[in-house]
């Protein structure tokens, strides 16, 4: 006989917890579980997928931004190094009022990314362009320091 451990995340109590059409806020007082909503939120952040390239003079953070129109995504700089790209998936409004999903794949909610840039990043120097979807952000490098060169100190007799 197989066992298996049932928590309150598992899909029998989501199916449950639909069916008799519990509020979320009378689950989180029932049950010290994280809501549906703060999971909703936390996959909408960890489902923006990204990628970060290299060129000899900058970085470029690539986002999947599917459905957002640029002033729906916000880049900010935060403590002088962190890149920052915030914004928030919402479901079209649907005009009639009879629709129901019968499957809901594609992630909603609040979404948050954080970069920590390198020292050579110039926070100065940053550009985003959202198109078709996709956020392109460009972070300039700084140019390298010049090797200080030796200094001569005159000599005083006293």
């Amino acid at each position: 006989m197989a066992f298996r451990i049932v928590d309150f995340n598992d899909p029998i109590f989501s199916g449950l917890h639909n069916m008799f059409d519990i509020s979320d806020h009378e689950v989180e007082k029932s049950v010290n579980t994280p809501s549906k909503m703060y999971v909703r939120d936390a996959k909408a952040m960890a489902a923006t997928p990204a990628d970060i390239k290299e060129y000899p003079d900058s970085y470029v953070f690539v986002l999947d931004m599917p459905g957002l129109k640029s002033e729906e995504i916000k880049v900010q700089i935060e403590d002088n190094n962190v890149l920052v790209v915030t914004g928030m998936r919402q479901r079209e409004d649907e005009k009639e009022k009879e629709v129901k999903y019968v499957m809901m794949e594609r992630r909603i909610g609040k979404f948050m990314r954080k970069f920590i840039l390198p020292e050579n990043a110039n926070v100065d120097a940053i550009s985003a362009v959202c198109v078709d979807g996709v956020l392109t952000i460009t972070v300039h490098k700084l140019p390298p320091p010049e090797p200080k060169k030796p200094r001569t100190i005159q000599v005083q007799i006293g």
